[in-house]
């Protein structure tokens, strides 16, 4: 009698407890806090906006597209079945490369923060090159290589990912309350926004890319345990979440600290520091470098592991080489997609620290991430038009084509602004062409 080997397949270790921590984790980050807090109060009011126009609508579709789509393919699926299969691969395509351009990002600001914290002997590595590189593809990998070796390892990295991102909310809110009480907000709190360009540019890229990342648990429907009815509860869970989080330490952080005097990448520090003076509490400033630490490796561990099954399905449907549509015999996870992962987004962290300043080089690595993160919503919420959820659709085309626009915008810290331009154009150029040849490649080896 012969016996057929099954294939291993993916496990389904996530409950709707998991798959919250794993989406609060993927959607919410503290690096945008100290950003929106340094434009004033008024952000406040853009935070709600954004949860309106933007994540409620992005909510209503991404649950009717799981619904009607469940797997582990997420938007490659939805892009797919909606416009066709070059239109699928080039979705996926560009979204995965933005998740690669968004490591180099949080990982430089997740490390920045741990050296500024550690003390004045530590605080020049936060901008030391070498020191920054080296540690964050240490984190880089880290994070990846717990999910790399199974889902029921590597979810207790989001698990407690998603629980510090709670304890600093938490943290922050108690702190900020005990200041005021004792000496007031450093602030006045008025949360009516300032109309300007600047401020759109805020609300339409940086606030809304802060808050974006629904669909990131959707490509773990096969490793869900009751993925239709999971996917829309963690969803709107970590939504919701996410708006009262981000709004709540934007306040709590200026009740600390006047606007003008935050950086934006070390502003959590900076008000931890200013909490511990007026309270006497000088361990406060490590504790929140510790907690923003763990956070930002759940980051990594969760948006990780959701973009890599991406590959996976796209691997599956034979527009990728073989081996990304494999799962690995003992772990159980797609671990081809979660080290090419790795290694892009490694490559990406060296070569865009090339030809500018460290800060000048940060701006153009987070402008490509929200172009390359923005433009998959075109589809997805073209996909939703199509299932009938047009309110939706409108709302979320109408912010993204804003972001999209503002995201080309550079920065007062870009001092040559036609390198930042042309780094723009033509790495997404580069995008645009590569899933073109990559498809064409698909092609003609299946014929």
């Amino acid at each position: 009698m012969n016996s057929v080997k099954e294939e291993p397949a993916l496990r389904r270790e996530l409950g709707l407890r998991d798959l919250t921590l794993f989406a609060i984790t993927c959607i919410v980050g503290v690096r945008w806090i100290p950003m929106a807090a340094h434009a004033g109060p008024g952000t406040v009011t853009l935070w709600l906006l954004a949860a309106v126009f933007f994540v409620a609508p992005l909510g209503v579709a991404v649950g009717a597209l799981s619904a009607k789509c469940p797997g582990s393919g997420g938007l490659y699926y939805w892009a797919r079945d909606a416009f066709g299969p070059f239109h699928g691969f080039l979705c996926f395509w560009i979204y995965w490369l933005g998740l690669a351009f968004w490591f180099p990002t949080a990982s430089l600001f997740y490390m920045s923060v741990a050296a500024y914290t550690a003390g004045p002997s530590f605080a020049y590595l936060a901008d030391n090159r070498a020191f920054l590189i080296v540690t964050s593809l240490v984190a880089i990998w880290i994070a990846l290589g717990t999910n790399l070796v199974g889902m029921k390892i590597g979810k207790w990295t989001e698990n407690v990912g998603g629980i510090a991102t709670a304890v600093i909310a938490v943290l922050f809110a108690i702190v900020a309350a005990l200041v005021w009480l004792k000496r007031g907000s450093a602030t006045p709190l008025h949360i009516v926004p300032k109309w300007s360009w600047d401020t759109l540019n805020l609300g339409a890229a940086t606030i809304a890319y802060a808050m974006s990342g629904y669909e990131m648990a959707a490509p773990m429907g096969a490793e869900i345990r009751d993925p239709e009815k999971s996917i829309k509860q963690a969803g709107w869970i970590a939504s919701i979440f996410a708006t009262v989080f981000y709004a709540g330490m934007t306040i709590a952080l200026l009740v600390l600290i006047e606007p003008s005097k935050l950086d934006d990448r070390y502003g959590l520090a900076q008000g931890g520091s200013a909490a511990a003076a007026v309270l006497g509490t000088p361990w406060l400033a490590a504790l929140i470098a510790l907690l923003v630490l763990l956070s930002g490796i759940g980051q990594f561990g969760g948006i990780g592991t959701s973009v890599s099954r991406l590959p996976f399905a796209v691997g599956a449907d034979r527009l990728l080489p073989a081996s990304f549509g494999k799962v690995h015999p003992r772990w159980h996870t797609p671990h081809v997609s979660i080290i090419a992962l790795g290694v892009v987004a490694s490559f990406l962290l060296i070569v865009f620290q090339l030809g500018d300043t460290l800060r000048a080089a940060y701006d153009t690595l987070v402008s490509l991430m929200v172009i390359a993160g923005f433009l998959p919503y075109l589809y997805i919420f073209g996909a939703a038009w199509k299932i009938g959820k047009k309110v939706s659709a409108i709302s979320g085309w109408a912010i993204t084509a804003l972001a999209l626009v503002a995201s080309v915008v550079p920065t007062d810290q870009v001092t040559r602004v036609w390198l930042y331009e042309s780094k723009l154009a033509a790495a997404t150029l580069a995008m645009i062409l590569t899933a073109w040849l990559l498809y064409r490649r698909s092609q003609r080896l299946t014929r």
